[in-house]
Formats: structure tokens, C-alpha cells, sequence
């Protein structure tokens, strides 16, 4: 993830947030945050956008061990602990919980009906069942979405045009429950071009090695690598 993308990312979630933040800001209550991230707070990406992300707050005049306490938690790439740490970040009873990818904010969405959840990393919102609609997502949950499936067309479109002879197109994907709405958006895209898709799954980074196995033994011309691998 690019320098640029972090700052998209904390500045959504920050923004998400503002009108919240501002309307208690005169108080002297210290606010109580919640992060909860699919992926490892020690990686140089998860770092930089905690470090964007506190820095924005900061700027609003919320500042981490003054007036905030910032609560995180990390799966780790373990999406089944996720439901374990977003109950440990409610009942610490935060303001509001921060959720990074999908199985973090359906983790956060089933924790909790009240409590606001800003959402950031998921691809389609309204057919994951997250919100109602993008003009009025109702209930507790509001954020940004990448709408990464609206490229799939056109970047399939790329890889054909820069590998014509390719034929049999690997589509690489994780255990996110992402991963098979928009794994059909592929299959649908690649059909219309005369591309035969082989999806392959791997769940943990740990299964990335066979992943790659796998697409030896089936021949794969190029690798198709969804929004959702990480997530």
C-alpha cells in the first residue's frame, strides 16, 4: 500500500468520524477509541496508518493518552479470533470502533448494534449487507468503500491486451468473505474476453506456497489477484 492510500484511508475514517468528535469536543470527557485490524500492528503498512490515523485525531485536538485512549486489537491474518477481540473492544465500551477489512467490520457489525462503527477496506457494502445503500446506509456503520469490483472488467481488459496469448488466468483470492461475489465479477469479466478462469484460494499466508503450486500444475498463463487476498 502506497503512502497515498494510507492517508485516504485514515483521513475516510477520520472524516467518518468528525461530525461525531466535533459535537463533543467542548466536554472534558476522555474518549475512548477501538481499532480493530484483520492484519499485524508490527507490519511497516499497519504502522503508518496507525500513525496517520493518530495524527489526524491529534490535529481535531484528540490526543492519544490526553483526552483519547486508543484500544487496538489484531487478528493477525486469524480471521476466526476476530469475533473474540471485537467483544473484548465493546465491552471496554469505546465511542466508537474503527474496523480495517471485511471480516473486521462483519466481526464489529455482529459485536455490537449501537456503538458507531467507521469501516474502511471493503470492496461492496450494500451487497455484503454491511448498510442499506450508499445515500442511506441506516443503522451503525458508516465509512468508505473501494468498490474494487467495478475495475475487474477493465483490468482483466489489461492484462489481455499486454499478454494476448494468455488463456488460463489464475484468480487468487483469501478466505474473506469477499472473496466468491467478487470472484464471480471476474469469472463474468474474463468470459466476455475468451479467458478461462482457475480460482485458487489460500486462507493464511501460510498457503500462499501450495497457492503457487497449484497454478504450475494447472498452467496458468498469468495471476488475476483480487482486492480481498489480504483482507
Amino acid at each position: 500500500m502506497r503512502r497515498r492510500d494510507v492517508i485516504t484511508l485514515a483521513s475516510g475514517a477520520t472524516l467518518a468520524w468528525l461530525p461525531f468528535a466535533r459535537a463533543q469536543q467542548s466536554s472534558h470527557k476522555v474518549w475512548r477509541l477501538a481499532f480493530l485490524n484483520t492484519d499485524s500492528w508490527e507490519s511497516e503498512v499497519q504502522r503508518a496508518l496507525f500513525e496517520v490515523f493518530r495524527d489526524e485525531l491529534q490535529k481535531l485536538g484528540y490526543v492519544d493518552g490526553k483526552n483519547l485512549v486508543i484500544e487496538r486489537r489484531a487478528a493477525e491474518a486469524h480471521f476466526e479470533r476476530l469475533d473474540q477481540l471485537a467483544n473484548e473492544l465493546i465491552a471496554l465500551r469505546p465511542d466508537v470502533i474503527v474496523a480495517v477489512a471485511t471480516p473486521a467490520i462483519a466481526a464489529a457489525q455482529r459485536a455490537t448494534p449501537t456503538t458507531p462503527i467507521v469501516m474502511w477496506g471493503v470492496s461492496d457494502p450494500v451487497a455484503l449487507g454491511f448498510i442499506k445503500s450508499l445515500a442511506h446506509p441506516g443503522g451503525n456503520l458508516t465509512g468508505v468503500a473501494s468498490m474494487f469490483s467495478d475495475t475487474f472488467g477493465k483490468s482483466l481488459e489489461l492484462l489481455h491486451s499486454i499478454l494476448p496469448a494468455a488463456t488460463r488466468v489464475d484468480v487468487l483470492g483469501s478466505s474473506s468473505p469477499t472473496y466468491k461475489p467478487q470472484l464471480k465479477e471476474a469469472e463474468a469479466a474474463a468470459k466476455t474476453l475468451g479467458l478461462v478462469t482457475i480460482p485458487i484460494s489460500a486462507p493464511s499466508p501460510d498457503d500462499l506456497g501450495h497457492a503457487f503450486e497449484t497454478m504450475v500444475q494447472e498452467k496458468c498463463d498469468a495471476l488475476f489477484l483480487l482486492a480481498v487476498c489480504r483482507a
